[in-house]
């Protein structure tokens, strides 16, 4: 049994609490929150125990989930480290490229895992899509929401941008070559909405739109690549591969292109509906921590992928930055 704690359970370490008290292989010791009336409100609503202070959890487990704000990352799991205690850091894993250094430096020290939470490459509509996945040339993400306080003391791009460039990198598999972007403050003094455009060493290209203040939530992703189109809807976990069934007809005489009716074009067009087991992301995700320390496989979103992501993401800031600078009025 690997003996797993909680630091910090917010809306997010809540949630791996309540999956880590229930999860197969696993004894939850228990949770640190530094808020006690947070503290004492999970440890009723899920029946388990709350340490006031860190240190005497760090010292009883060999698994540590750190859900802190980003701000205290490197030091809650630089503490673990320091005691061999295998780590997974929620997303950013750390404020800046400084910071994720010294933690995979100690990870290594230590011989400890680190594991990077970005919940979304354990997707239901990710997984499904993976044996239509090929080389992606054009992918487009929408990840857009309603506004709310929590996450606002950093930019959209490393609140929900960051999502979805770790999630282009596993799909294109090359780092990236070219950023453009740009983006606005609307009710934070943080950009609020901000869009990138991605050119990888393959050639691919992404897209990226991030928005916490629009009146609907959506997270939707579009890969084109030369077998077909996948369109996954990742807040519902489904979507769908569209590809050609056979050659389209011929051209006429003179090249023309034949008129093909809508009906028609369906008739060439194989739709395969893509969806998961329903299983949450999030047990997927602890499940996968859970077997890399055994040693049953790979880490899936290494320390190192976290900051590979780390470091595009505040790249896309900093050409934000530099746009709204070279665009405002002298």
């Amino acid at each position: 049994m690997i003996r797993a704690g909680v630091v910090g359970t917010g809306s997010l370490g809540f949630h791996h609490t309540r999956i880590l008290r229930d999860l197969e292989g696993v004894e939850l010791v228990g949770f640190h929150d530094a808020d006690p009336e947070r503290s004492a409100f999970v440890a009723s609503e899920l029946g388990v125990t709350g340490f006031g202070e860190l240190e005497p959890l760090l010292d009883s487990i060999d698994a540590a989930v750190v859900a802190v704000p980003t701000t205290a990352h490197e030091a809650v799991a630089l503490a673990a480290l320091e005691r061999g205690v295998h780590v997974m850091i929620e997303k950013p894993i750390a404020p800046s490229l400084e910071s994720a250094d010294r933690i995979l430096a100690a990870a290594e020290a230590a011989g400890a895992l680190v594991q990077t939470g970005h919940v979304e490459r354990f997707n239901p509509a990710i997984l499904a899509a993976e044996p239509y996945l090929e080389t992606p040339l054009f992918i487009e993400s929408n990840r857009i929401a309603p506004f709310v306080a929590r996450g606002t003391d950093v930019a959209v791009v490393l609140d929900l941008m960051i999502h979805d460039v770790d999630l282009l990198g596993s799909l294109v598999h090359a780092p990236v070559r070219e950023i453009s972007a740009t983006g606005i403050p609307v009710l934070t003094p943080s950009v609020d909405i901000a869009n990138a455009r991605l050119t990888y060493e393959t050639g691919a290209i992404a897209n990226l739109t991030a928005s916490r203040v629009s009146m609907k939530k959506e997270r939707k992703l579009r890969i084109f690549q030369p077998s077909g189109y996948l369109s996954l809807n990742l807040a519902e976990g489904k979507g769908n591969f569209l590809r050609l069934k056979g050659q389209i007809p011929g051209l006429g005489e003179g090249g023309e292109m034949p008129e093909i009716s809508a009906m028609g074009l369906m008739g060439l067009v194989e739709s395969i509906a893509l969806e998961g087991d329903g299983v949450e992301p999030l047990r997927r995700e602890l499940e996968a921590f859970r077997d890399a320390i055994n040693g049953e496989r790979e880490v899936v979103v290494s320390g190192q992928d976290g900051r590979n992501a780390l470091a595009v993401t505040l790249e896309i800031e900093e050409r934000i930055r530099s746009h709204v600078a070279d665009t405002r009025p002298s």
